[in-house]
């Protein structure tokens, strides 16, 4: 169990302003009372953990807070300066996150002073002299329409110190980061630091990640649109796996380190026949390894559709160093598969096809889909009244089917992963036929 003080959320002082909508706020207390945003949310939602919590006090049991408005302000709106920036790769819905922070920013608590950093955390540091946007409603009126950044990215962090007084030369005191595993950490740093220092700034994240794997967050902004975007790319390859004798469709999707998207667009597809993620491992040459696996297939059916996420089966790769980010640099998977199975097949004198299929950058640049926009003008509202309130150190997620206040360091604590043993994956397994290879490692989550 996590302890209870780690689900406590940073504040910056009291909170002595009037909310512009607290009159509506007292008319819903009134309409359902004892139910409110002060609530807070069970990190369990089995009944089998009442008992591990029956001895315990209600502070001492591990919940989140509840998101939404609240009734008194830590900031005047009137001075209130509100920075945004976006980092790391794209992913759909970054405009509609942009868009929906300056709407509720402006029209909900009239704040006017709406600054865009560009390219990333570059844009905090004025060694890059990337001048900011000035933001606004009619700014932004369109650009949901549009797939990426109106604000630029890059990966990468940058001088801590040198971004904070960056942001108090502006009189930034609330900034909203868009971006994931690494944007939140510096996230953490920069409000880390802005405390350490007596700086009231509100650091306030809105987890971006196409992979689905921040902790907490059901699910993420994009994600929707990326798995459904990447069924069209599997329903082409089965398309050129069933004109070809022994036709082999391969196709590489996202994910790092975690699998959803290659689950899900398997399962929304229906096509695949056997889907590859970091989660589990695969053999390749055994009697139940993937050749094996595919020659049984090929013999039995004519042809195959396999599903690879990008970080799957890295042990095969000969890989050294660290991106941009910081992570593990990634071998080609979808390569080094298409040359194997190549070199199986034409070994064992069977004739065969293999079409390969990398969709990953047309799927980021796109827009979000209805689903997604919708969960990104959420995000970004439930952003705007926390840093309004003077939370810091958190992000926005939905969890239990709630949107709630995460701490950053709970949330970057560790990685969301499908679960080899759940439902998710049984489902896959199902789904496809294919065998039950060893999970990488034991304890995962979804």
């Amino acid at each position: 169990m996590i302890p209870a003080n780690q689900f406590i959320v940073q504040t910056l002082g009291e909170c002595r302003f009037d909310s512009p909508i607290s009159d509506w706020l007292l008319k819903r207390a009134a309409f359902k009372p004892g139910i409110g945003v002060h609530d807070r949310m069970l990190f369990h939602d089995h009944l089998s953990t009442i008992t591990e919590y029956a001895s315990l006090e209600l502070d001492q049991i591990p919940s989140f807070e509840v998101a939404g408005p609240r009734r008194k302000l830590y900031f005047d709106p009137a001075q209130t300066r509100a920075g945004i920036v976006t980092c790391g790769g794209l992913c759909p819905g970054l405009n509609d996150v942009i868009r929906g922070l300056v709407n509720v920013l402006w029209h909900r608590y009239g704040v006017r002073q709406i600054s865009g950093f560009r390219y990333g955390y570059e844009g905090l540091n004025p060694a890059f002299d990337h001048e900011p946007f000035a933001l606004d409603p009619r700014l932004v009126k369109d650009i949901h329409h549009d797939g990426g950044t109106i604000l630029g990215s890059s990966r990468g962090p940058q001088d801590t110190d040198a971004m904070l007084d960056y942001l108090v030369d502006r009189q930034i005191n609330t900034l909203f980061t868009i971006g994931g595993d690494g944007t939140q950490r510096g996230a953490l740093d920069l409000s880390t630091r802005a405390r350490e220092r007596g700086i009231p700034l509100a650091v306030i994240g809105i987890p971006k990640t196409i992979d689905n794997d921040v902790r907490f967050v059901e699910q993420s902004f994009g994600f929707q649109t990326a798995f459904t975007q990447a069924v069209d790319a599997v329903k082409t390859a089965h398309n050129e796996a069933v004109s070809a004798q022994n036709g082999v469709g391969l196709v590489k999707l996202m994910g790092r380190h975690s699998g959803f998207i290659a689950a899900y667009a398997a399962l929304a597809a229906n096509e695949a026949n056997v889907v590859l993620i970091p989660e589990v491992d695969f053999p390749l040459h055994s009697d139940i390894g993937l050749l094996e696996t595919l020659r049984k297939r090929l013999l039995t059916r004519n042809h195959a559709v396999i599903i690879v996420a990008e970080g799957a089966g890295q042990r095969y790769l000969d890989t050294t160093g660290q991106d941009k980010s910081g992570n593990k640099q990634l071998g080609d998977i979808g390569l080094f598969l298409k040359q194997e199975i190549t070199s199986h097949f034409s070994a064992l004198k069977i004739p065969h096809t293999v079409k390969y299929i990398d969709p990953s950058y047309m799927i980021r640049g796109c827009p979000a889909n209805a689903f997604d926009s919708v969960l990104c003008f959420r995000l970004a509202a439930y952003a705007v009244h926390a840093a309004m309130a003077g939370c810091t150190e958190m992000i926005i997620g939905k969890w239990h089917g709630k949107f709630l206040h995460i701490p950053t360091a709970l949330a970057v604590s560790n990685r969301q992963q499908v679960n080899p043993f759940g439902d998710l994956w049984l489902s896959v397994l199902e789904a496809t036929g294919q065998p039950r290879w060893q999970a990488v490692e034991e304890h995962h989550n979804e």
